[in-house]
Order: C-alpha cells, then structure tokens, then sequence
C-alpha cells in the first residue's frame, strides 16, 4: 500500500488541501494513496492535538509535505500523530538536522562556503563587537547573513550581502537590517557564510534543486525562484557522500556552479517543505514518494 501523506490544509475551505499543494495531492490520489490534511495554524499556536485532529486514526507510516515548520513543533507534531497511530517517516531528529545549517553544516563543510554561527532571538541583534568576534573564523573578503534556515537574498544590498566582512560597521548595518525584516520568524540564530561566486541569470543565481530519497538523487528541478524551467544537470559525485553521511530520509540540496566550475551547495532542506518550481512536475515528486 502506497504511505499517506498529510498536506496543510486551506485555512479558508479546511475540508480541502492548501490551494499551494493540491496538483501535487491530486496526484498522490491518483497513486492511490491516502491524503490527510494538517492545521498548521493550530500547529505554529502550539496547539498540536487540534492540528491532527482531523488526521485519521491508525494511518501507520505517514509523510508531511507543506508549509515549514520550527523545529519544536515538528517534534510536537510527530508525538500528537503518534497518538493517533500515525508515525513520521522524518523522525524529529532528521527533520532538524536537515532543516536548520547547524545540524547539517558539518557534514557538508567542504562542499558548501564557510560558515559560522550564533544562536539569537527574533529582534535579538549582536553586538558590533560580537559579530566581529562571529566573523573572524572565516576568510577574508564579503560574505552573507542569514538564520538557521532562511535568507533574505531579495533584499540583497540591505539585508544579505556584506561586501567585506571585516567591515563591522557595514557588518552590524546588514545584520541589524536582516534582524529587523525577519521579525519573529528569525529561525535559530544568526549565520555568516563566505561570499561564494556564482554565475547570475537575470540577477538569479542558476541554482539546481536536488531531491535525494534514502540517499540517491531523484529528481532535479529549478529552484523555485529560478526564471528558468531547465538547468544543467550538476556533478554530485563529490556531493552524495555528505548526504548519505547525514542519514536523513528525504532532503533537497540546492546545489550551483560556481565560477571556477565548481558544483557547491548553497543550502540543504528537508524535503518535506521543499518548494517546487512552477513548472516542475507534481506528479514526479507524488511517484517519488508513493511509488509510480
């Protein structure tokens, strides 16, 4: 029997999936595979009992495909579904690890820009003299700030990109900014990483997202905020080892050329709440979790 999967459900119709998933659950139906659907609203509250109280008992082995969600109430999550006779195939443990650069990073060190990193608070903004502090492990020359888990590469010139990171003024300024624009959906903590060069399309970095189930890539698309619909097809030789190392079922690695023809990794995800491309294919990603 194909493994159900449970969506987000549409905070205006609940009866229905997340208008953002329902190709996609459309196409796990048609598999023949069972769909239940989760109140993230109630879940972000803290309210994980009414978040499943919809999900149906003793559904045994499930996935989660939606809407990100923090660390601790993934965990959550899996306890109310466990009540409920439904278990997580992405136990709490993978999920943060895949989710958060702290618990992947290591793994991935020498295939992905240096990076280091300190734990803070929504509105929470280091010191000038601890974000030089922060800085000085990694090399010289720009850099980038982001949290745990997200950036803000839109507002790049006032919220992302550090053109020198000895700079601690210029360092402070962005940082500060990025703090204030993430409000409370700062994740983690602050993270630095080494500016890496990639070639830009249109101002779009041509990233390629990587879908690896059990540690075998399965399926390439563009990043979502790619303009493109076709990338190259990148070289993972050197990548697959690190994501076999780091042991989770289901992840994505966004993966880029950098200029000296060089395949990186520019952020690793769960795969769970990995975006998809508007034109990549629904029904693929449906096949890769419950079979053809």
């Amino acid at each position: 029997m194909p493994m159900p999967v449970l969506y987000c459900r549409d905070s205006l119709n609940p009866r229905r999936v997340d208008e953002h998933f329902t190709l996609e659950a459309r196409e796990v139906r048609a598999r023949g595979a069972a769909v239940g659907l989760i109140d993230h609203d109630a879940l972000l509250q803290g309210d994980a009992q009414q978040a499943v109280a919809h999900v149906p008992e003793g559904l045994g082995n499930v996935w989660y495909r939606g809407w990100m969600i923090p660390g601790e109430r993934y965990a959550a999550l899996a306890e109310a579904l466990r009540r409920r006779g439904a278990e997580l195939i992405v136990t709490p443990e993978q999920y943060r690890t895949a989710h958060e650069l702290p618990g992947w990073y290591a793994t991935f060190a020498d295939v992905t820009p240096a990076s280091v990193w300190r734990p803070a608070k929504p509105d929470e903004v280091p010191t000038s003299e601890d974000l030089a502090a922060l800085a000085e492990p990694l090399p010289p020359g720009a850099g980038i700030v982001k949290d745990y888990v997200k950036s803000r590469k839109h507002e790049w010139e006032q919220a992302c990109f550090i053109p020198d990171l000895a700079d601690t003024v210029q360092l402070t300024r962005v940082v500060q900014r990025f703090v204030e624009l993430q409000e409370e959906f700062l994740t983690g903590g602050i993270v630095l990483r080494a500016f890496e060069a990639f070639p830009r399309l249109d101002s779009v970095a041509a990233e390629v997202r990587v879908w690896w189930l059990d540690g075998e890539p399965r399926l390439f698309t563009p990043h979502p905020d790619s303009p493109f619909e076709r990338g190259p097809k990148p070289e993972l030789d050197h990548i697959g080892p690190a994501v076999r190392r780091l042991g989770c079922r289901f992840i994505t690695t966004d993966v880029a050329l950098r200029s000296d023809g060089v395949w990186r990794v520019v952020e690793v995800g769960d795969g769970q709440v990995s975006d998809l491309h508007q034109s990549s294919s629904r029904g693929e990603l449906a096949a890769l979790l419950v079979g053809p």
